[in-house]
């Protein structure tokens, strides 16, 4: 399996002329995956030799401005890219609960009618990731009638067997994410290669006796 990382930014807290925010891009059997999107990471990545089209999962490790600000923009850009079909597969974006809530309201006080269909998928974190006093409980964001405009998804909780969430899985990795320790409730995630069997040229092994 090939994998390939590119950083589009390194920066914290915001971006700067040589630097930019948090977002790094790890390409895989012709797809991109985005990790974090601070502000600017769609330029970042016009100034690279990666498509953009080609993001089909973006995973963003915690509600810090400098980790997800850029998403909404970015979205935006990347339906402009794309012709209206139904048959498009929405983009998975991976996130602490209220993810869901924040790009649904950015999107809908901008008036941003996107052509590309998007799909969120929130960890529900626990009270320990972060100092005492600064948790906040995001569940009952937006429930009621204003719950049926916001992109599905869904909530995932933590599994208690391996102390992790899983994500995806396909028949070569699985991806799962951890809980880190920070000011507000962050994730680290883990990509991890299955064991592939070798192949053995029995031919071969016979005619060498």
């Amino acid at each position: 399996m090939s994998l390939d990382v590119t950083f589009l930014g390194t920066g914290a807290a915001f971006p700067c002329p040589s630097r930019g925010a948090s977002a790094l891009v790890l390409r895989r059997a012709g797809q991109c995956w985005l990790f974090d999107c601070g502000e600017g990471t769609q330029t970042q990545l016009m100034k690279s030799h990666l498509r953009a089209a080609k993001i089909t999962k973006i995973f963003i490790t915690h509600l810090h401005g400098d980790h997800m600000f850029g998403l909404p923009g970015l979205l935006c850009t990347l339906s402009l890219q794309r012709s209206p079909d139904a048959s498009v597969v929405p983009i998975d974006i991976y996130g602490p609960l209220g993810l869901r809530s924040f790009l649904w309201r950015s999107l809908e006080l901008s008036h941003s009618q996107l052509l590309l269909p998007y799909s969120v998928h929130e960890l529900v974190p626990t009270q320990d990731q972060c100092p005492p006093g600064e948790f906040r409980d995001f569940s009952g964001l937006d429930q009621g009638e204003g719950l049926a405009q916001a992109p599905p998804g869904t909530v995932l909780q933590l599994d208690a067997e391996t102390d992790s969430y899983l994500l995806l899985e396909d028949e070569e990795l699985s991806v799962r994410a951890f809980r880190l320790f920070h000011r507000v409730p962050s994730f680290g995630f883990v990509m991890e290669e299955k064991p592939r069997p070798g192949k053995l040229k029995v031919h071969v092994l016979q005619e060498l006796g």
